[in-house]
């Protein structure tokens, strides 16, 4: 049974939408969780304004985006969190930015060892998804264009929607098709076991 689905993708991209039509169209509750989240509850000496290579998250002038080493660590607890919720029995839609492509898949697909996941590659145009950052007003300009295609390069996924040619709820659709909510097989499953 799906216990987790990744959303990867780029700023902007649209996996939080994507993530709150897939809690409207799977039959059962499933929480969601985003790298955001994380980025919103650290504390400011840890959320970098671009100045300088701290120990937190840094946000650079063209949308460039570094990690420190204190943030890594935080980033590995929340997501140890997350898994702790999953085996406690709830299902999670978790929205990520693969930064290092290939390896951040790794490296989260150690830290959910043994949990079933439907890992989910959310695609965008960069000019659509730079057109949406600059209607959001609250990222760092550059930010989407430059994820739009490295966040993606070596990542493996079950399934890829792209929010650029299709709806939210259209994407979510896809994505619930090869979820398996009943412990059947689905169709594309990612069972990491």
């Amino acid at each position: 049974m799906t216990e987790i689905i990744v959303l990867n993708g780029g700023s902007s991209s649209g996996k939080s939408s994507i993530a709150r039509a897939l809690q409207e169209v799977l039959p059962s509750p499933w929480l969601s969780w985003s790298i955001d989240d994380l980025v919103d509850a650290m504390p400011p000496s840890l959320s970098g304004d671009g100045e300088g290579s701290g120990p937190g998250i840094e946000f650079g002038p063209a949308g460039e985006v570094s990690v420190g080493a204190a943030f890594s660590r935080a980033q590995i607890a929340w997501l140890a969190g997350i898994a702790a919720m999953v085996r406690a029995g709830a299902q999670v839609v978790l929205d990520d930015v693969f930064l290092a492509g290939g390896a951040s898949q790794e490296r989260m697909r150690r830290d959910l060892g043994d949990l079933d996941v439907l890992w989910v590659g959310v695609r965008c145009a960069p000019e659509i998804a730079a057109g949406r950052e600059a209607a959001r007003g609250d990222r760092v300009a550059g930010m989407a264009a430059s994820q739009a295609e490295v966040v993606h390069d070596g990542v493996a996924y079950d399934v890829t929607v792209d929010s650029g040619a299709a709806s939210a709820l259209d994407c979510a659709r896809l994505i619930a098709a090869a979820v398996d909510d009943d412990g059947r097989p689905g169709q594309g499953t990612g069972r990491y076991r």
